[in-house]
């Protein structure tokens, strides 16, 4: 699975593809330290993974690399198996990062504006960042590519879509101001990727 503009050749070399998946990935882990210090959460697997670590005091990380399992039989059949393990490689060092940055980065409670517009800004670029080298980081980016690529239906209009239904179900159980300001947030970084991540300019195919 490669990213490619117009001409049939890879865009980017292999330190290229490295140095671009720890940027999106670290940009990523970086955006939950933002929602966490604000008590906001987030659409995709990853919303999922935060609204269950909330009061089961689980490792957000854990249950983020475990979620995103299943969408990898989805990724080898549909985007083959360099996109697969690009993504898989983004999950891995995403989660484990996620888990570590408390132990050395401190952020302070955040007014819940200012947690879901940096998270939106940081998780937008990051996401980017990994899907202009071929990545994602699992669950319905996987699925959110597959269908512009091969739809020209917009990633970011997919995952937004997705996102209202997580945060429709979040209303049972969080009051309603804090799944404002999370969609606020999810808004965001969907519009960045809708406008940023055009299908004439970088499509995953196989």
């Amino acid at each position: 699975m490669l990213l490619l503009d117009t001409p049939p050749a890879d865009r980017h070399s292999a330190s290229e593809d490295i140095q671009g998946i720890l940027i999106g990935a670290t940009l990523v882990a970086v955006s939950i330290q933002f929602l966490r210090a604000a008590d906001l959460f987030t659409g995709q697997i990853a919303g999922l993974a935060l609204i269950i670590s909330y009061p089961s005091g689980w490792s957000f990380g854990a249950l983020f690399f475990v979620l995103n399992l299943p969408f990898y039989l989805l990724a080898i059949r549909q985007m083959g198996w360099t996109f697969t393990l690009k993504s898989f490689a983004a999950v891995t060092v995403m989660s484990s990062m996620a888990d570590a940055l408390p132990l050395v980065l401190t952020v302070e409670p955040l007014h819940p504006a200012v947690g879901a517009a940096l998270f939106g800004v940081c998780a937008g670029v990051g996401l980017l960042s990994l899907f202009r080298h071929g990545a994602t980081l699992g669950g319905v980016g996987i699925v959110a590519l597959w269908l512009q690529d091969r739809r020209g239906i917009k990633a970011g209009n997919t995952q937004l879509a997705f996102d209202l239904c997580v945060f429709a179900a979040a209303l049972a159980l969080f009051d309603w101001r804090v799944v404002a300001w999370s969609l606020l947030g999810a808004v965001i970084l969907n519009a960045i990727i809708t406008i940023n991540h055009r299908r004439d300019r970088y499509i995953a195919r196989s």
